[in-house]
Formats: structure tokens, C-alpha cells, sequence
């Protein structure tokens, strides 16, 4: 598992480019035949993803948690990016299509991934944060999910939302999820950008090509740094940093938060005008 430690905004100043893309940019999530993780001290969120091929993978515990078991003290999010896979959790079975996600609750003890066909795996991402209840394991399909559309063409960013792990939907103790689509036609996510001091942002975008990136915006908003994005990377945010961006062309990006609350819309509006 990669440990990456929290970013100060002051220490983010001094930064490079590659010492941004160090501390910021995950780039190993989609491995195949492989559990790829990435533990961070923001809000100690774990980032990654499982790509079974051949065989099951399955989830273990480790000195980097200090538990017996992965989910002893956790909450998990995972969406299905990939073509049709199954979770099993403690002998419960779910299959999943593509962008169909399950929530698997704290104390689940033994948790595996496995594609339907080895030649056309699953592409499971995941996000797990501490929890301090257990809920229910929840199977969610794409018209589970509660859509929001916004935007307008003339600013390049009609959009859907999908929250899959979301209030409306289900009950989490601080984990939230959710998948956004951009329309034909829109590369810019997020518009007008924001931060939410009371929540980190982790955003993983996939749907793009060998030859398209996203030009991703972080930092304060009036000292604004970019970090360019490759297909299935995701970039780690604190909560003093805004978080938007804007692609070669139309892709998808997958959402997660955690902090104090689970209201969505709890966010700070940064006019554009004010970005520097």
C-alpha cells in the first residue's frame, strides 16, 4: 500500500510540477491481476483499485490499518468501471455491470473481487474511509443512483451527477460517492469551481484516451497550480483546496468525499473572476 502524507497549503507552494504529481496524483489504480491501494493522511481515505483476472483478489488487513481484518474499523465504496465482475462479501455474492457500485459496511470480514470473463475483467475502483457504524451492504445499479443535470452548453459543461452513495440513496458514516458524465461537447467539470472546508475531495477520471488528459486545478483559489491527468488517474485533494478541470475532450470522472458531514451541496462558491 502507498502512504502519502497530508499536503499544507504552504508546503504546496513551494512545489514543482513533479513534486505536485507526488503528492497529489495517484497514477497506479487499474493494474491487472492486481489490488492496487493508496493510504492518505487526508481524512485517512484509502484510494484504488482491483482488476482480477485469473483469480479472486481479496482484501487483508496490515500494519499500515493495525487491525486483524481491512474492514474491522472501515467503511468501503466501489463502482465498477469495467465489464461485469462479483463481490463476495462474508459469502453474499453481488454482480456488478458496468457503473454499478456497492457499498460494503464496516466489519465486513472477508471481502474478494473476481471478473465474470478473465479476458474482459471488471475495473473495480474503490474508496474506503474510517467508519463508526455498520450499515447495510448495498448493491447500487445506475438508476438506483440519484441524478442531479447541470450546466449549459454555452460554458461547456452540461453534465449529469449520479450519487450512488448519497443520502438520498443510502446510509454511510462519512463516505460519499458518485459518478459524473460529461455530454458531448463538455469538458469542463465543477464550473463554477469551489472548495468545502469540512470535506476532502478525491476525484478519478476514466474515459479517456491514450492521446486526452484533463488539465485538473487545485491550490488556493488565488494561487491556483494545474496537474494534467492520464485516463484512470485520480488526484487527492484537501479540503483548502479548490477542485475542477478541464479536458482534450468529453470523459467521465468518479467522486469521493469524506469530513465532517455528508451534505453535498455544503461548499463554497469561487467566482471565476476571482481565480488567480
Amino acid at each position: 500500500m502507498d502512504i502519502r502524507q497530508a499536503l499544507h497549503s504552504d508546503h504546496f507552494k513551494t512545489l514543482d510540477t513533479q513534486g505536485l504529481r507526488d503528492k497529489m496524483l495517484v497514477t497506479k489504480i487499474m493494474v491487472p491481476g492486481q489490488l492496487s491501494l493508496t493510504y492518505s493522511h487526508v481524512d485517512r481515505i484509502i484510494v484504488g483499485g482491483a482488476v482480477p483476472t485469473d483469480s479472486p483478489l481479496t482484501l487483508s488487513g496490515g500494519k499500515e490499518l493495525g487491525v486483524d481484518y481491512f474492514l474491522e474499523r472501515r467503511e468501503m465504496g466501489v463502482i465498477n468501471i469495467g465489464a461485469p465482475g462479483r463481490i463476495t462479501v462474508d459469502g453474499e455474492t453481488v454482480e456488478l455491470g458496468t457503473h454499478h457500485g456497492l457499498y460494503i459496511p464496516k466489519e465486513s470480514r472477508e471481502v474478494s473481487f473476481e471478473s465474470l470473463d478473465a479476458t474482459k475483467p471488471a475495473r473495480f475502483y474503490i474508496n474506503s474511509t474510517p467508519a463508526h457504524v455498520r450499515y447495510q451492504l448495498r448493491h447500487i445499479r445506475p438508476q438506483d443512483a440519484s441524478p442531479t443535470s447541470l450546466g449549459d452548453p454555452e460554458t461547456g459543461n452540461v453534465r449529469t451527477i449520479n450519487k450512488y452513495l448519497h443520502t438520498d440513496v443510502l446510509d454511510t458514516c462519512q463516505l460519499s460517492m458518485g459518478l459524473t458524465q460529461l455530454e458531448p461537447g463538455s469538458m469542463w467539470n465543477t464550473m463554477p469551481c469551489h472548495t468545502h472546508e469540512r470535506r476532502m475531495e478525491v476525484y478519478f477520471y476514466f474515459d479517456l484516451s491514450e492521446d486526452d488528459v484533463v488539465f485538473h486545478l487545485c491550490g488556493k483559489p488565488q494561487e491556483t497550480r494545474h496537474i494534467v491527468v492520464a485516463n484512470e488517474q485520480a488526484v487527492i485533494h484537501p479540503s483548502w483546496s479548490i477542485h475542477c478541470g478541464f479536458g482534450t475532450r468529453r470523459y467521465t470522472f468518479i467522486w469521493g468525499m469524506c469530513g465532517e458531514n455528508l451534505t453535498y451541496d455544503d461548499m463554497d462558491f469561487i467566482a471565476s473572476k476571482e481565480l488567480r
